[in-house]
């Protein structure tokens, strides 16, 4: 898969190729990786992108004609790009269904970073085909949701990740939470494990893991589940 990232801030990236699931799978081949600076593509003498609101107000907004060019210039390299997604905080918010449809979207995808006081809306309208948001907070700029989506979505690419079937098992990757879970040793600090995962019953882990997720879920993010009560969410 092929994704592009525009950025003013294009230093912000290359660590992502180069460490963990992401770096491994740009190591691999299976990703390519690449930012897009906007000021590369204006018209501006001293590289500026962005401009007054109109109407007023405190800040500088994103100029459509710089963010197009460049966008331009990434189709004209790649013409199979599938998608544009413009990282803005009025975009939906950003759930794993998002991560699994993105990376199941095509060939190659586009993330488009906002900066100062946002894009200008004719841009989102010409050429977006969603906005996402990754949370109910205010950041500097789109860069650091870019990565939260970049790694949410390369993970879920066939071959990246060893152990395909892991990836149902996490937390999300049903309808809540994952269950609890622990490794050796045993007690630590005088805190045991779970006397039924040391017996071997495999289908009764599998049922504790159930009712343990089911209830983690309801005591901490009961949103997750529906007012009938969702499906048991994953073990793990």
């Amino acid at each position: 898969m092929r994704l592009h990232v525009l950025t003013l801030s294009p230093e912000a990236f290359p660590w992502l190729g180069e460490y963990g699931v992401v770096g491994r799978a740009v190591r691999a081949g299976r990703v390519e990786l690449r930012t897009w600076n906007p000021r590369a593509y204006t018209d501006d003498p001293h590289g500026r992108v962005d401009d007054r609101p109109y109407g007023g107000g405190a800040g500088m907004v994103l100029r459509a004609e710089p963010l197009a060019r460049t966008l331009e210039a990434v189709r004209a390299v790649d013409p199979a790009l599938a998608r544009v997604v413009c990282l803005t905080p009025h975009g939906r918010r950003f759930v794993q269904a998002d991560a699994e449809r993105l990376a199941a979207s095509g060939p190659s995808l586009a993330l488009v970073c906002g900066r100062y006081e946002g894009m200008d809306e004719r841009f989102v309208e010409t050429y977006a085909d969603e906005e996402l948001s990754i949370g109910d907070f205010v950041l500097s700029g789109g860069e650091t949701a870019a990565l939260v989506v970049l790694d949410a979505v390369v993970r879920l690419l066939p071959g990246v990740v060893g152990d395909p079937a892991s990836l149902a098992d996490e937390s999300f990757g049903g309808q809540g939470l994952a269950a609890p879970v622990y490794t050796r040793p045993s007690v630590w600090r005088g805190r045991t494990v779970p006397e039924i995962l040391l017996g071997g019953d495999h289908a009764a882990i599998e049922r504790w893991r159930r009712e343990e997720a089911r209830a983690r879920t309801g005591r901490r993010r009961p949103d997750l589940l529906d007012a009938e009560g969702s499906p048991d969410p994953p073990p793990r």
